[in-house]
């Protein structure tokens, strides 16, 4: 079984402040740094690191070199990863002393998937391949209902949540892995059971995990309900915590782990990766992970 992740690369450019600035506010940071990040290839870097066979399609301009060295450094096939005259998506972030952070992104060459591009990396994987999918590239609709029709197992975070989400056929979609925000923006609801019980009314073939912040993650699948609290750590940066959870829960299901197992490895990677600044080079590779478990 192999796994696709048709998702963005962006450059983050990510700001320390004391908080997040204010309508009208000038503030001075106390530092600057850039890494490498979108919501896609911190997934694509967290199942490489998790052991996972992954391999990353997305655009990229000039500008983006550094993430072809990335995906070679770190385990990611990069092959279905092309170049194309416009510029590498980015972000500007804030991350403020308390370790939140807000994010501005702009997409760039993530927006300039073809159909034709789309079948051509699609006809390499076949039925029951996973393909994992974030909301920060363009043809969302079209890529799902190409690889339902291959019968590949579609993952979807919906972030981030906008209208372009509902043109999707999310019954199609075999595993949501959202937050309590994208939880409530999808269904309306506030309180975690209640998220759980309406996407399980919407989806009911769907398996479903919520994180909830400090309060954890819970899993839902038909009549299973599996609850994973937090390993408290002093957090520096959250901004790849929900990548690293994604990564490491689809590539814990690959490897057959019972879910309560499966979660306990998620919790313990994104605890990890918060402990640390930026995206891609904060998520921890398994074997870590499994050592700190001990």
């Amino acid at each position: 079984m192999k796994v696709l992740t048709i998702g963005s690369m962006n450059i983050d450019h990510v700001y320390s402040v004391d908080h997040i600035v204010q309508p009208g506010e000038t503030q001075t940071t106390s530092g600057m740094n850039v890494f490498l990040g979108g919501k896609g290839i911190n997934q694509s870097m967290a199942l490489a690191k998790a052991g996972a066979e992954v391999y990353h399609c997305g655009l990229i301009g000039s500008d983006g070199d550094m993430f072809l060295e990335a995906c070679a450094e770190y385990g990611v096939n990069s092959d279905y990863i092309r170049k194309i005259d416009e510029k590498t998506g980015h972000t500007i972030i804030q991350v403020d002393k308390n370790a939140q952070n807000c994010i501005l992104l702009y997409g760039g060459a993530n927006h300039c998937l073809t159909e034709e591009f789309v079948d051509e990396v699609l006809s390499h994987f076949e039925k029951d391949d996973i393909l994992l999918l974030q909301n920060e590239v363009n043809l969302l609709p079209y890529i799902i209902d190409k690889a339902y029709e291959k019968g590949m197992q579609i993952a979807l975070n919906p972030s981030p949540f906008n209208e372009k989400l509902m043109e999707c056929d999310l019954k199609k979609i075999s595993i949501f892995l959202l937050n309590e925000v994208e939880g409530e923006q999808v269904t309306g609801e506030k309180d975690p059971d209640t998220i759980l019980n309406k996407l399980q009314e919407l989806y009911p073939e769907a398996k479903i995990v919520l994180t909830l912040g400090k309060d954890g993650a819970v899993y839902a699948y038909k009549d299973e309900r599996y609850a994973q609290p937090i390993f408290p750590v002093k957090a520096v940066d959250t901004t790849a915590a929900g990548d690293t959870f994604t990564g490491y829960f689809l590539a814990g299901l690959m490897d057959g782990l019972a879910i309560p197992e499966v979660l306990k490895m998620c919790s313990k990677a994104s605890s990890i990766a918060v402990t640390r600044p930026g995206a891609v080079q904060s998520i921890p590779y398994r074997a870590e992970v499994m050592e700190a478990l001990k």
